[in-house]
């Protein structure tokens, strides 16, 4: 028997972000919205808990317990005093270290799916509460839609939204690792008063209103001087974006893929075609928003 679920990546259309705090993390004021780029996660009964993969990029994931996967089947597997043996296939089409979730997507895809498989019937709460554990990112991805995330980003409030959104995404070659970044934002702010994560009004009454044009305009990223410190080169695939006809673009997440909100999907292909000519990245997709999250096929 087995089970496959679809899950989404996301884009960050706000990402704010609060000092260091003790314990290493940093608060966050994260609005996430769902995108229609999906991965496939299909888990079976197995004589042992093991990961497999395929896809673009797929030689780039981890197939140990260090895979949010493995670990979701792992804690979901405790709580319920049962053995993890699963065989947990991932088919990749979520970039890989790209600043879209990929692996928290799967995390929760696993999660999702190996309740389903054996039954242990967890409440939407307690699901949410083991993504948590497994990652900042983890809880939004089962959610999907659109959200402000608070805490570290695993507090979530719905958020409303009035129309679709055209995205283009523009992957570089390499990743750029999450701890890294939030490092180099730490240097940055050396010697500076951090203001709180506060999410932007304009913001979230442009999500609420469908208005793609006040979105474009509210589109902000805190990490963004930091990925730009370490990958100088995301400044040129950000002009040439924006050269393209986007309406405004930005660094996803810690990146380093770069987003770009378009008017409407004849501009999102418009604008990814003169992307993937234009030598400043290694691939481009294109997607809309908002998604839902994790879905039993």
């Amino acid at each position: 028997m087995s089970v496959t679920v679809r899950v989404p990546a996301k884009v960050n259309a706000q990402l704010a972000v609060g000092a260091a705090r003790p314990d290493g993390f940093h608060d966050l004021a994260n609005v996430f919205l769902a995108v229609g780029l999906y991965d496939e996660v299909t888990v079976t009964e197995a004589d042992e808990l093991r990961v497999t993969c395929a896809g673009p990029d797929a030689g780039e994931v981890p197939l140990d317990r260090t895979n949010l996967a493995a670990r979701a089947a792992l804690v979901l597997a405790g709580r319920y005093g049962r053995s993890p043996d699963v065989h947990i296939h991932i088919a990749k089409d979520i970039p890989v270290a790209g600043g879209m979730a990929g692996g928290s997507a799967d995390g929760a895809g696993a999660l999702v799916a190996c309740d389903a498989l054996w039954g242990t019937n967890a409440s939407r709460d307690e699901l949410l509460d083991i993504c948590a554990e497994l990652g900042s990112d983890v809880p939004f991805s089962l959610v999907g839609g659109a959200a402000l995330g608070t805490g570290r980003g695993e507090k979530l409030s719905p958020l409303e939204v009035g129309g679709t959104f055209h995205w283009v995404f523009a992957m570089a070659d390499g990743g750029l690792s999450t701890p890294a970044v939030f490092r180099e934002f730490d240097r940055l702010a050396e010697g500076t008063d951090v203001p709180e994560p506060v999410a932007s009004e304009d913001l979230l009454a442009a999500l609420e209103k469908g208005d793609t044009a006040a979105l474009a305009a509210a589109l902000s990223n805190d990490l963004q001087p930091a990925a730009l410190s370490l990958r100088p080169s995301l400044a040129d695939t950000l002009a040439a974006g924006r050269e393209a006809g986007a309406l405004a673009g930005l660094v996803s997440g810690s990146g380093p893929t770069t987003a770009f909100l378009v008017a409407d999907a004849e501009s999102a292909y418009s604008v990814a075609e003169r992307l993937r000519t234009s030598g400043t990245c290694r691939s481009v997709r294109t997607a809309s928003a908002p998604a839902p999250g994790v879905t039993l096929l």
